[in-house]
């Protein structure tokens, strides 16, 4: 077998495909929203949102091969935006609940907005949603709640991937 193909059958193994969008599922922007089976019993393991926050609550539907399947957290906010490539700064935190062992997701301060600076043209604003540059991929685990503390402002949705089929390399 040719070099190109060796490296396309491993990049098909280690590549995921989007099984669900986020607007259709995941865009929550009240607090204490909830998507999904589970209701809000669920969260008496999670500390309740600080003044200036929100939680975000995401239930996940349960599925046949949970393994193979991850979430992707996108967290930002819609603004009016030009031609440029726009994002905010922003760390996402892993917290675990005390006593529970549950981990749970803090963003405490969305960041400064960035840009790239290219010259655009005349009327190419446009509202968009901006998006910090972190994005992490976290284990899909329909018992129990993915639970994200932001500021009030901050919009959180996310994205649904599944394993692509294994690959063997000859």
């Amino acid at each position: 077998m040719k070099l190109p193909a060796l490296l396309a059958a491993g990049v098909a193994a280690l590549s995921l495909t989007a099984c669900a969008t986020a607007q259709a599922e995941g865009a929550m922007t009240q607090a204490d929203s909830v998507t999904g089976q589970a209701g809000s019993a669920d969260l008496k393991a999670f500390p309740a949102a600080t003044a200036g926050q929100t939680r975000h609550v995401i239930n996940l539907p349960a599925q046949s091969d949970e393994d193979a399947l991850k979430v992707e957290l996108i967290l930002g906010k819609t603004q009016t935006v030009d031609c440029n490539r726009q994002f905010f700064g922003g760390r996402l935190e892993t917290r675990t609940a005390e006593g529970w062992g549950y981990d749970y997701y803090v963003l405490p301060a969305l960041g400064n907005a960035a840009s790239t600076l290219m010259g655009c043209p005349p009327g190419s604003e446009r509202e968009a949603f901006v998006t910090t540059q972190e994005q992490p991929l976290i284990r899909y685990n329909s018992r129990l709640p993915v639970v994200v503390y932001t500021p009030s402002d901050v919009e959180v949705r996310y994205r649904v991937w599944r394993a692509g089929e294994t690959q063997t390399v000859r």
